[in-house]
């Protein structure tokens, strides 16, 4: 059976690189999140619905928050903090952080007295967190300066939920959440139009 010289060359272009990459002279990028299923632009926006779940869900958190003696020694969500500032793979990263220690504090609190009203949110926010760890790397590389500010922001969150009371979380997380929705989840769905 005979190739034509078209076949021929893409059978030799094709074992002329599998050879070159299996012995690492040519290196093999690694797929960027969007190709493994980071699917986020769905969320660039949320609808009228699922915000006005969120905003009940934000005024009743808001009315328990007044009958709570609360205070914090420091702030998990600094308000000059923003996603811009980050690379555009760290910027799942620090979302996934923000987002999980606001499900877990919102889950508590709604096994403990709003379960009704936060029902729908969490919901939400726990497709929204499964859809997102998709776009987390498994082991991102990147240079010292953004990692820094990575490290940084996941430490801020790390040691608040390890130091600070459940009333101050709770009133953090509350206060961080239309920002977390609107602004952090927008930014990072937009991936390289956020800037």
């Amino acid at each position: 059976m005979e190739l034509g010289a078209a076949s021929a060359c893409t059978l030799l272009l094709m074992l002329m690189t599998t050879g070159l990459t299996s012995t690492g002279a040519v290196p093999v990028p690694t797929p960027l999140p969007a190709t493994r299923g980071c699917h986020m632009s769905q969320f660039k926006s949320l609808s009228p619905q699922e915000l006005k779940a969120f905003k009940r869900a934000k005024d009743a958190l808001e009315e328990t928050l007044l009958l709570k003696n609360w205070s914090c020694s420091s702030r998990p969500f600094l308000r000059t903090r923003d996603l811009k500032q980050l690379q555009v793979w760290e910027r799942p990263v620090a979302l996934e952080a923000e987002l999980a220690l606001t499900l877990k504090v919102l889950e508590t609190v709604a096994n403990s007295t709003l379960g009704d009203i936060l029902d729908q949110p969490l919901s939400m926010l726990r497709h929204i967190h499964a859809r997102l760890q998709a776009c987390v790397p498994a082991q991102p590389t990147a240079g010292p300066r953004s990692q820094g500010h990575l490290r940084h922001w996941l430490h801020r969150i790390q040691e608040a939920e390890k130091k600070e009371s459940q009333a101050c979380l709770e009133a953090s997380v509350t206060f961080n959440l239309f920002r977390l929705l609107i602004l952090d989840l927008k930014c990072v769905a937009s991936r390289n139009l956020c800037v």
